[in-house]
């Protein structure tokens, strides 16, 4: 595939090859959908007040659009290739700076020897280290964080060497020395291995003891002047900007004990005042922004979360084969990689690991114009993020050097410490139109789409060694809590003035459009399926049909539907890399996730929206107990608070089989078949919301553990279900009356 001046490209693209399949299969998923909602409005009961019916009606309307819009990213997915031997060949010497961006926000919660383990191996890319510039931004302001980070400056003059002498993979210490140890048939690396391994369990003990002590000593502090920084005064939402360059890649003093050019290294704790919005996440990132374009100013960002450190040593020069393609890539505004985690269980117990979105839905987006940008393990072109627009024969002059003046450390740092002040965005376009935009959960997501309505496009890019690697979720609550933020976030852009709903201004097209609404619509998923969840199940506790009869001719398009979209799921599942029992456990969680996460998510963006509550961001937790990290381990369930998620939870497992006890109850007092024949699919229904909730019912009354579900949860969950069945029997009865034709 050669070009007009006969250079080879730096990427190809290749469509998935079970398109056509596919879309014969959604042509047929989509005859059965039209045909259920033809059944439900030509079958109306004929008397009683009806509202069963009609709710069962627009929550089948909503999940069959629903499904058409996940249709979109079905639609024509594809692969990236990259071809880095071509990128070095032709522009070795020409290789742009980089600069990374980490941010943490809580030592507490994100422990500082996790946050220097994902900057270590940020350090160590396969890439010039005079190119590379790395800031970690610390939004709570931590001595402790400072001075992990002022470790981990001295332990990189002898954990960069090696990794670049003998290419190691991973290049985080942490993750490297924790994995089984397969030596070369070399006595020099055997003993340099040793060696780095004792300086990294050294500099690992005194990290973790000071972070464990809670306070900096005297002779810790005596060791660098930035400590200064810290006095009675600062806290965690109250200081003055802190900025110091523990490491100057620019000075030939600033060498690796083999005596080559170490990465530049930043820390920043942007200013904080009670009375002034910090924007969370996004205000740090455009705090990083302003600060770096005055030091190091790289064409080309990286940002990465405190726990998501570098899997593979190759990934910047991946991105560039995408940004510095000759005829494609000058309209690339950023390479998103998928986010993947190394606690995941072997079947995805929580389905942190987004296998299917990973693995087709981004790919999917990406064939409509690029991937959103999920906040994490993405770079991004400068120009792009600051909010520039792309026109058509923009070409970026990569020959571009460092920004920072003839000036000293000192005077660098004093000049730019105010571009991170409270005050730094009054009165400009900050957060707006430049850099991450404010007022929104997903701030990532909405700049995505922000950008792409700039012009520019954006690749997916997920090659055979993985990118990036974080810390998952390992309870329940976490993992719910985490969507709940994520559904709230992307329901809020659907109302605001970025919506790809309702803004039509023709600069994304109908697909990409679709592919977005897909995330952005989570939270509404809620209602319809807690109704579907609720109600089938109540009508079959007082025998009254909802579905038609399994010997109706109706009876097939929706069995034709529950079944191929299941027998969908799990291809995509097993195409993948997901097991059987890991498709089950995604199920149980999309069940758990819409009822829950969705259904909080859905009442507090509207909540916000109507000036009642105001915008939040919850990190989640890195650390957790040794009894935890078991249970986890083992794919036990865990609950272990009375968290509101949890009531709701229980109460539609004991809902459903207090139901399915009734209706077993209806037909065995029929003498006759027909009681079955009518109940059937809501027989079918329950009884699959029951298995999907086996370890609700063993977390309620056969754990003893500390993961079970308390017993006041218990007894709440209790009393609503028995509350509920019994105004079931008047409610449905007043509103559906007899159906017609079923």
């Amino acid at each position: 595939m050669g070009r007009e001046d006969g250079s080879a490209p730096l990427f190809e693209t290749e469509e998935f090859k079970w398109r056509t399949a596919y879309r014969l299969y959604a042509l047929s998923v989509f005859v059965g959908i039209c045909l259920i909602w033809f059944y439900r409005w030509n079958h109306i009961p004929e008397t009683g007040e009806r509202w069963v019916w009609y709710g069962l009606f627009g929550a089948e309307i909503f999940l069959g659009l629903y499904w058409i819009l996940n249709q979109s990213v079905r639609w024509r997915p594809v692969l990236r290739y990259t071809f880095k031997e071509r990128l070095s060949q032709r522009y070795e010497t020409e290789l742009p700076y980089v600069d990374i961006f980490v941010c943490t926000a809580d030592p507490t919660i994100e422990p500082p020897l996790l946050v220097v383990n994902t900057v270590l191996s940020v350090m160590a890319y396969d890439y010039p280290s005079e190119k590379i510039a790395v800031y970690l931004s610390d939004d709570g302001g931590s001595d402790l964080t400072f001075y992990a980070l002022l470790e981990a400056s001295r332990y990189a003059k002898h954990w960069i060497p090696f990794c670049k002498k003998f290419n190691v993979e991973p290049r985080s210490p942490g993750a490297y020395f924790s994995s089984p140890f397969d030596p070369p048939a070399s006595d020099s690396f055997v003993e340099e291995w040793q060696a780095v391994k004792k300086l990294y369990q050294e500099m690992e003990s005194r990290v973790e003891a000071t972070t464990k002590s809670g306070k900096i000593s005297k002779e810790i502090k005596a060791e660098h002047e930035g400590f200064s920084e810290w006095n009675g005064d600062v806290t965690a939402r109250n200081h003055q900007t802190i900025l110091k360059i523990l490491l100057d890649g620019s000075n030939p003093q600033n060498a690796d004990v083999d005596g080559y050019p170490l990465p530049t290294l930043v820390y920043l704790a942007r200013e904080k005042r009670p009375k002034h919005p910090h924007h969370f996440k996004a205000g740090a990132m455009n705090a990083l922004l302003r600060v770096s374009s005055e030091s190091s100013n790289g064409q080309i960002i990286l940002n990465v979360d405190c726990d998501m450190y570098s899997n593979n040593s190759q990934a910047v020069r991946d991105a560039l084969c995408f940004f510095m393609d000759e005829e494609n890539g000058h309209e690339v505004a950023y390479v998103q990689s998928p986010q993947t985690f190394n606690n995941t269980t072997r079947n995805n117990f929580y389905h942190n690991e987004l296998i299917v979105i990973n693995g087709i839905e981004h790919p999917g987006v990406d064939g409509f114009g690029g991937p959103l940008y999920i906040g994490t393990g993405c770079f991004h072109r400068r120009r792009s993020l600051c909010g520039k627009q792309y026109s058509k024969g923009y070409k970026e002059e990569w020959r571009k050097s460092s920004a920072k003046k003839d000036e000293s450390i000192r005077e660098l740092e004093e000049r730019v410490k105010g571009l991170a002040s409270c005050t730094a965005e009054e009165n400009t376009q900050w957060g707006k139109e430049m850099g991450l935009r404010y007022g929104c959960a997903v701030e990532d997501v909405v700049t995505g789409l922000s950008i792409q309505r700039n012009g520019w496009k954006s690749v997916y890019f997920n090659p055979p060694r993985r990118s990036f690697l974080g810390i998952g979720p390992i309870t329940l609550e976490q993992a719910l809590v985490q969507h709940k933020r994520w559904s709230e976030g992307n329901l809020h852009i659907v109302l605001s003035k970025y919506s790809p709903l309702f803004r039509w201004d023709g600069k994304i097209d109908i697909g990409h459009r679709m592919a977005y609404s897909i995330y952005n619509l989570w939270a509404c998923t809620s209602i319809p399926t807690l109704y579907y969840v609720v109600v089938p199940s109540l009508c079959l506790y007082t025998g009254t049909a909802v579905f038609p009869k399994m010997s109706s001719p109706w009876f097939i398009p929706f069995v034709y539907v529950i079944v191929a979209n299941h027998i969908s799921g799990v291809f995509e599942s097993f195409w993948s890399g997901q097991t059987l029992k890991g498709w089950w456990n995604v199920l149980r969680m999309i069940i758990f996730r819409r009822t829950t996460s969705y259904l909080f998510g859905f009442v507090d963006a509207f909540l916000k929206l109507s000036g009642f509550s105001k915008s939040s961001f919850v990190v989640t937790a890195k650390v957790a107990d040794g009894e935890v990290c078991r249970r986890y381990e083992q794919e036990i369930m865990e609950f272990g608070s009375t968290s509101p998620m949890f009531v709701i939870i229980s109460t539609l497992a004991l809902l459903n089989l207090i139901s399915l006890g009734g209706g077993l109850k209806t037909v065995l007092a029929s003498s006759e078949f027909m009681a079955f024949d009518a109940l059937g699919l809501q027989f079918l229904l329950c009884g699959v919301l029951i298995l999907i909730n086996i370890p609700v019912y063993e977390a309620l009354f056969f754990r003893s553990d500390k993961g079970c579900l308390p017993s006041a949860v218990t007894l709440k969950s209790l009393v609503l279900a028995v509350l509920a069945c019994s105004l079931g029997p008047v409610l449905v009865t007043k509103s559906i009356g007899t159906p017609s034709n079923t």
